[in-house]
């Protein structure tokens, strides 16, 4: 069954607040009407809303409504981080003492948030990914201490409409998890790009170059998706002794090769991740 047809939502109880409906935030509204969320449950702040936002706002989707006229029972903070600050200041009215805070802001941590919520106000720190847009993203979240068992659930419940939902105990993790999947994609996509260009080299024509590059990589990661085998063990079984895929192998899995390249990179971002929160 298609991610977005599990109607996980259904069930919500009360309005949900989405701050800022950008790509990331519009992903997760579609996925949340698509879960079950009626559109009357929803309001959106969003200061320039697109044609999407503003084609739901007349299926009962309210948008912009006054501060005061709402109570939430949840939030979900889908701007951008630098955007946080005054952001933070109004949003903190629509929060009550049983409200959940969900934020996908990157770099932006859960103390951080605690400063400008009222005290004990229970928050989910995530990072989601690009592939969100398609409901195949991943998001790794982070609770502090004043979250129940029912917003945990509610917070993996609204995370699952883009995807699949992991959660960590160490808010320390969340560089990492920028690095790996926060950043992943784009990694992904540069191995298609490079993959093209290096098949134009070789002597194919560009255009099917740039769809051979294409198809493999999208096509590798589905079987990746699909299989329950581990990715060693898939590049293994396409590895014949001796042959093409084993004489490229030895370039990249040599001494100053795609591991290494690729560990450095991570732990670049990594540390930009950390620099970014101060």
């Amino acid at each position: 069954m298609a991610i977005r047809n599990v109607k996980t939502l259904a069930k919500f109880r009360g309005t949900l607040v989405l701050v800022g409906a950008g790509k990331m935030g519009g992903a997760m509204l579609d996925g949340w009407l698509a879960r079950g969320l009626k559109p009357k449950q929803i309001s959106v702040v969003e200061p320039q809303p697109g044609k999407a936002v503003r084609g739901l706002a007349r299926r009962g989707v309210r948008l912009n409504p006054k501060v005061n006229a709402v109570a939430a029972s949840a939030v979900v903070i889908a701007v951008k981080p630098q955007s946080a600050p005054e952001t933070l200041q109004p949003l903190a009215r629509y929060v009550e003492k049983s409200t959940l805070v969900l934020s996908i802001m990157a770099g932006r941590t859960i103390g951080f948030l605690e400063k400008s919520l009222p005290l004990g106000t229970a928050i989910v720190r995530a990072m989601p990914n690009t592939a969100a847009a398609i409901g195949r993203g991943v998001s790794v979240a982070v609770a502090n201490a004043h979250i129940s068992a029912y917003q945990r659930k509610q917070a993996s419940d609204l995370l699952a409409a883009i995807g699949k939902v992991e959660w960590v105990s160490d808010e320390a993790l969340m560089d990492a998890v920028t690095a790996v999947s926060g950043s992943g994609p784009a990694y992904v996509f540069l191995l298609a790009e490079t993959m093209a260009s290096a098949g134009i080299a070789a002597g194919l024509p560009p255009a099917l170059a740039t769809r051979l590059a294409r198809e493999t990589v999208a096509g590798a990661g589905e079987l990746l998706h699909r299989s329950d085998v581990d990715a060693a063990t898939l590049r293994q079984n396409v590895t014949s002794p001796g042959g093409t895929t084993a004489a490229a192998l030895e370039v990249l899995m040599g001494p100053g090769g795609f591991e290494r390249l690729l560990t450095q990179a991570i732990r670049a971002a990594t540390r930009r991740s950390r620099d970014l929160a101060g």
